[in-house]
Parts: structure tokens; sequence; C-alpha cells
């Protein structure tokens, strides 16, 4: 089955941006038919900028992007009759009632009465959205114009989905509706590109994921490939007394609250975890998280913001 996106040597640069200063940089990108594909970075890594350069909303500096065969470049018009996103800020229409916004959606993608219906009834359910269906959306808060808009998305029939941080500003219990929903799609075979800089979403749902920093590919591949690139894929934590100088010998240590935690290779894991053992100690162990790759990576917190080759150009954009 054919890659469902193929990016090679894609770069942009915003006119107007200090130093000239990429916000992507000679990037590669092979994504898969089918499934979800999580794209993670800090805020400004340039995520966004890839996304609506797919979506045909922007014009890339340099390389070719191609999105289920059609070049964004030139053929525009195939490529939006087949996709459909989740801006990262986006406003639906306020002066509708949500069914009425998610219908009319439909409806202007060429589904019948009779499907939108029935696919804005099945998805208001899917996203606890039917008890608010009659309210206009106007008057909802603000996480539930983000439900109403990842509704529309999903309940398309569009081959690519293109959802850029899609459970901002959701509680716990809405953003586990949203990905339900999102799994689903994914069931039906449907490519999702998900943005994300929540690292336990991007694990929960993604069968690939491409780590993006400064514009650049740092990392692509499973979340186990992903594990056995770094040069501690294991993680031990310890709680209670042990000569640090001896810790280090297993790998990279770091104090917590009460112990220590130390990344080592698997050998080193187990022996370690052993020697605490017979010592008396508390300890887990377990595969690096993402959020331990992340930091290995690049050095930092997800949460940091980089320095964004233009600081609102990332911002914005029309649902496709």
């Amino acid at each position: 089955m054919p890659s469902a996106i193929v990016a090679k040597g894609l770069g942009k640069v915003y006119p107007g941006s200090r130093a000239a200063i990429p916000a992507l940089s000679n990037l590669s990108l092979e994504i898969p038919s089918g499934g979800v594909y999580g794209l993670i970075g800090r805020n400004g890594a340039g995520k966004t900028t890839f996304i609506r350069i797919a979506a045909t909303q922007l014009t890339p500096t340099s390389g070719e992007l191609r999105v289920l065969g059609y070049d964004v470049q030139g053929e525009e018009r195939a490529i939006r009759a087949r996709i459909a996103c989740v801006p990262q800020e986006s406003r639906p229409l306020y002066f509708l009632r949500v069914e009425e916004v998610i219908y009319l959606y439909l409806k202007m993608r060429g589904l019948g009465p009779v499907d939108a219906r029935r696919r804005t009834r099945d998805v208001l359910e899917e996203l606890s959205l039917t008890e608010y269906r009659r309210r206009l959306v106007s008057r909802l808060s603000g996480g539930l114009r983000r439900r109403t808009i990842c509704a529309m998305v999903l309940a398309s029939d569009a081959d690519v989905l293109f959802l850029d941080e899609p459970t901002t500003g959701l509680d716990p219990i809405a953003r586990r509706e949203v990905w339900q929903a999102i799994r689903r799609a994914s069931r039906e075979n449907r490519t999702i590109l998900l943005t994300t800089h929540y690292l336990d979403e991007a694990e929960a749902l993604s069968g690939r994921l491409a780590l993006v920093e400064r514009g650049r590919l740092m990392l692509e591949g499973t979340p186990g490939d992903l594990r056995a690139r770094v040069r501690y894929p294991y993680r031990v934590t310890i709680q209670g007394s042990m000569p640090r100088s001896e810790l280090e010998s297993y790998g990279k240590v770091s104090d917590i609250e009460g112990g220590y935690l130390v990344f080592a290779r698997e050998a080193e894991a187990r022996e370690l975890s052993r020697r605490a053992l017979e010592a008396g100690l508390r300890l887990t162990m377990g595969p690096v998280s993402l959020e331990d790759i992340f930091l290995e990576v690049v050095g930092r917190s997800i949460e940091e913001e980089t320095t964004p080759a233009a600081e609102n150009a990332e911002n914005g954009g029309a649902l496709a």
C-alpha cells in the first residue's frame, strides 16, 4: 500500500522571520496509509507548519510534499476533496447550533441528507455532545467548541484527517472520548496525522511517531523503535539509600524525593534492580517513557517553547 504522505527535503522560511530561521529544515518523512501517526515536538518546533503545508494552506519554501500521491503545489483541489482538518486555532460558526454546524459541514463535504444526519447523531453521542446539540455555538465553553470541531472532522468521510492539538483545553474525560473517536476512525483504515504536546496522548494513540525539534526530524519510528535508539532505554526508580557512586556505574543518575532515578541499559537495569531488592529497597523498573526519550534527545522538556521562525505564523488556519 502506498504511503499517505511523503515529504522530501521539505523547508519553510516565513517572510520576515528573524535571520531567516527556518520553520522546517530539509525534513523528509513518509507516513504510511491507515492508522495514527504522531508528530511530537515543543511549541514552535514546526508541527503546525507541516500540517498546514500538507493541508494546502501554506506553500513550502523548498522540497516536495505529496498527500495521497498528489503534489501540494499544483494539485490542491484533489487533496482538499479527500482531507479534513482540526486546526490548532479554530472558531466554528457561532450563529448555528451544535448539530447544525456538524450537519452543515458534512453536507458541504458532499454527504447526502440521510447519511449526514446519521453521522451527526452518532458523533454527538460518541463525544457526549447530545445534550448540547440544540445549543448555539456562541454559548458554548471553549472546551465544548473544541469538541464540536473534533466532531465535525471525525464524522467526515475524509481519507486523511489532520488533527492539530485536538484535545487542548479538554478535561480528562473529554480527552478520552476524543481518543476513542480517533481510534474508531483509525479502524476505518483512514490515515490520521496527530500533533500533540501531550506525550501520553501520542504514545497511547500512535502506531508510529516522529519527533521534531527546530524544524528538523530527530527520531522516527514506532514507540519501541524510539526506545531502542536512545542510550538508556530503561528506568529504575529506587526509594531508599544507596551510594550514588555505586548507582553511577549502572547508568545516568538523577535525584528524586526519597531516592534516585537511574536510566540504564536493560542488563544494567536488571542487575541494579536485583541489587536494590537484595538491599531491601523499594523500586520500580520499566521501559523509559516518551517524555524520558524527549528529554534525552532534545535536552529539555516538551513544555519549554522553542523560538519559532515566526511567533504567530504557526497559529490559525481554516478547516479544510
